[in-house]
């Protein structure tokens, strides 16, 4: 049976991954809806490629580029922020949510209003709006699938089973490319050095991220939120190999643990054919190749990332949204080499410190928020010196 979808952010990563799947699979999805930020040539190539009926550009000064290079195909071509959550809104049987920042937030929220199926690769929908996002999901009868291939492992070996049966849900990290790193080493790291992550290609800022652990922290806050099953049952292990993506621990003490390739098209695979599964063009995973794998503590002395992260759902209200804003502002500084990589989570530190709001109770909270905390994190950076 043909299903239809709407791909938010078809120009990006997840995007790129999701489409070589429907690419590969033709007969199984009629693509409704396509956007990216402004990548015009780019977004209109998709959608003449897989018969789109409608793409946005979030960036309106780009949607005359785009007009301009679906002339005479039947395609709709709409921009601005207002367009991407009607496109969202479109009744479909699958969205993919792959926005990246707060310029998702929106239509995630139109797709979750709309009742649909939202298969989430956006971070800051529950990182920044956790409490409002996982409202509107019961208010409307929405249903999430995690595409993060952490939270998406989990959701796996929750199959068929009881959160109150849960005794712990285990996140793993890779540790990223400084794992091994010491204090004085970690503070003279160059952007080229932060973002050669050994296991998955990212873009820059993810990868910066990971490098931090600030990723991990971050996905922490969104499996608070996906999985409640409380603080205490939620922990970190470092997983140099990433192998496995996530495990979890019943109360019978067997664990269940969900492995596979170090290769988004794997997690997004499991959201694109739920409650079902589908080939993926990845080679088998071979265990005896890889010959070990191992596991260590995070080490929050040198990362202190996750410990913020812990912290900011602890303190609630607007924490993980000031966390989120002022980390986003923070890598930015490092890329352009303004500060040095330590540095990166001492302006979160700080911010979130200075920084104390009541819990936003809609989206336009979520907003306001986030543009304040990162203009306290900006005026933080100036008192910065480089190192």
């Amino acid at each position: 049976m043909t299903r239809t979808l709407t791909l938010l952010g078809a120009t990006g990563s997840i995007g790129a991954s999701t489409l070589d799947l429907v690419r590969r699979n033709p007969d199984d999805w009629r693509v409704e809806a396509l956007t990216a930020n402004c990548s015009s040539r780019e977004l209109a190539a998709l959608a003449v490629e897989f018969d789109a009926k409608l793409a946005v550009v979030g960036d309106e000064s780009c949607l005359p580029d785009l007009r301009e290079a679906l002339c005479g195909t039947g395609i709709e071509a709409a921009g601005g922020p207002r367009a991407l959550c009607e496109a969202a809104a479109r009744p479909v049987d699958l969205t993919v949510a792959a926005i990246v920042g707060c310029a998702g937030l929106g239509p995630v929220m139109a797709a979750i209003e709309r009742g649909g199926t939202v298969a989430l690769a956006n971070k800051e929908a529950l990182v920044s709006a956790g409490e409002v996002m996982t409202a509107a999901v019961t208010k409307h009868g929405a249903t999430l699938l995690p595409t993060d291939s952490e939270h998406n492992a989990i959701f796996q070996c929750l199959a068929g089973n009881s959160l109150d049966d849960v005794a712990r849900i285990t996140l793993t990290a890779s540790g990223g490319p400084l794992r091994t790193w010491s204090k004085d080493q970690l503070a003279k790291a160059t952007p080229a050095q932060a973002v050669a992550h050994p296991n998955w290609s990212m873009g820059a800022k993810i990868s910066v991220d990971s490098a931090t652990m600030m990723n991990k922290g971050l996905e922490f806050i969104e499996a608070h939120h996906l999985f409640p099953v409380g603080l205490d049952r939620l922990r970190i292990v470092v997983h140099p190999q990433s192998v496995i993506h996530s495990m979890v621990e019943y109360r019978d003490r067997s664990t269940l643990a969900q492995l596979g390739p170090s290769d988004m098209r794997v997690p997004i695979a499991s959201c694109l054919a739920w409650p079902a599964r589908m080939d993926t063009p990845l080679e088998p995973l071979d265990l005896a190749a890889i010959g070990e794998l191992t596991f260590f503590a995070p080490d929050e002395a040198r990362f202190p990332a996750t410990r913020l992260a812990r912290e900011a759902i602890e303190g609630g209200a607007g924490a993980p949204a000031v966390l989120n804003a002022a980390n986003e502002v923070a890598v930015a500084a490092f890329l352009a080499g303004q500060i040095g990589f330590s540095r990166i989570t001492a302006v979160v530190e700080d911010t979130m410190s200075r920084h104390h709001a009541a819990a936003p109770g809609n989206l336009d909270d979520v907003l306001a928020l986030d543009a304040e905390a990162r203009a306290h994190a900006g005026e933080i950076l100036e008192n910065f010196a480089l190192v």
